[in-house]
């Protein structure tokens, strides 16, 4: 089976990966993997983005479809980018090889 995935990650200030993943389900995300992290900015980052950094993090990681990629990074920007409380930031890697999903079927036809 060929798979055309991407994995987003989504670095958020804590307490913001729930928004991270009803952003992310409006455009058809399952489901996703949040990570406790704690991040490494200095004094002079926190200046030339003029935003205060909080060190506690959260990872999301969501394993989509590579055609609704797109949506999801641009609702991400929406709801927890830079210029809201949540201060994420989101990128995307090509997921070559995927084990694990189980096979989409189709919807049984009604008689």
């Amino acid at each position: 089976m060929s798979y055309n995935h991407e994995v987003i990650f989504c670095i958020v200030n804590n307490g913001f990966s729930d928004e991270v993943m009803d952003a992310a389900r409006e455009f058809g995300a399952g489901g996703g993997t949040v990570i406790r992290a704690r991040g490494t900015a200095n004094l002079e980052a926190e200046k030339l983005y003029n935003i205060a950094i909080q060190p506690e993090k959260e990872i999301v990681m969501i394993l989509v479809e590579s055609k609704i990629k797109n949506d999801i990074l641009h609702a991400l920007y929406r709801k927890v980018g830079l210029n809201t409380p949540g201060q994420g930031i989101a990128f995307s890697v090509p997921a070559l090889s995927v084990v694990g999903l189980a096979e989409k079927r189709p919807e049984p036809e009604e008689k």
